[in-house]
């Protein structure tokens, strides 16, 4: 079997995922990202001794868990970026549109 390599980015936003609301189960998550549900639970287990937390916690709700948010720099780039993603996808959208429109009008015969 392959193993794949997964960037550590892509294991933090899968963890958070998974700590951002207690009725995420791994099953669940797992099957959303396309990762095993044992993949993702040894990436919780790994953060949660990262930063001294217990794995068997079960008492405590995740949502306290949660990865640190974001610094307002990365949010603000991460809207510019998606503002621009946006603009593109209309742009795209408006020259099918247009497409779609001068075709349909060429069968007229």
């Amino acid at each position: 079997m392959v193993m794949k390599v997964y960037s550590a980015e892509f294991k933090a936003d899968a963890v958070a995922l998974y700590l951002s609301d207690p009725k995420n189960t791994f099953e669940g998550v797992g099957k959303d990202l396309g990762i095993s549900r044992e993949t993702l639970r040894n990436w919780v287990r790994a953060e949660r001794a990262r930063k001294g937390q217990a794995a068997g916690t079960s008492g405590s709700p995740r949502a306290a868990q949660t990865a640190e948010v974001a610094s307002d720099d990365v949010l603000k780039e991460e809207n510019k970026q998606l503002r621009a993603r946006i603009s593109e996808l209309e742009t795209e959208r408006e020259i099918l549109r247009r497409a779609a429109k001068y075709f349909a009008g060429e069968t007229n015969w």
